[in-house]
């Protein structure tokens, strides 16, 4: 009896602590830019939530989505990063907001140079980074970097 009155205490307790988080998380926002090629799936460009933002994995398609950009890692580098910064300028932002990068590579052989275009981006308070090699990426590019900032 001890034992049913202490699970039923908790599972109240449990129930005002969850109930009292859920109503102090910051709304969820939805952003977009038509400087950027629109989102290819169910996906958003930009989810804000409080002062982070969190921008989807950009690819190097042109403007209309349906194309692959640039041939080279160096190419389709820089378009990513352009349009990040297109993403990001929509809502007041620059690179200097960038707090988290994670960037997927084809083939980290081409790091080296694919890190030197990224270096013109972030040039002073560069953010955490992570780059990794995967297996494929979608439409077979050869990079897809997705970031987080804060306004």
């Amino acid at each position: 009896m001890k034992f049913a009155r202490l699970a039923s205490a908790a599972v109240v307790g449990l129930a005002v602590l969850v109930g009292g988080c859920a109503s102090t998380l910051p709304s969820k926002q939805i952003h977009s830019t038509t400087d950027v090629y629109p989102a290819i799936g169910p996906y958003s460009q930009m989810v804000q939530t409080g002062n982070l933002y969190f921008l989807a994995g950009v690819i190097p398609l042109n403007k209309a989505g349906n194309a692959v950009q640039g041939t080279t890692i160096e190419e389709q580098t820089r378009l990513v990063l352009d349009y990040i910064g297109a993403t990001l300028k929509s809502q007041g932002m620059s690179f200097g907001n960038v707090v988290m990068s994670n960037v997927y590579m084809k083939d980290l052989n081409e790091f080296a140079a694919m890190n030197k275009v990224y270096a013109e981006y972030f040039q002073s308070a560069a953010p955490a980074r992570a780059t990794v090699e995967v297996a494929r990426l979608p439409r077979d590019v050869k990079i897809e970097i997705a970031v987080i900032a804060s306004k």
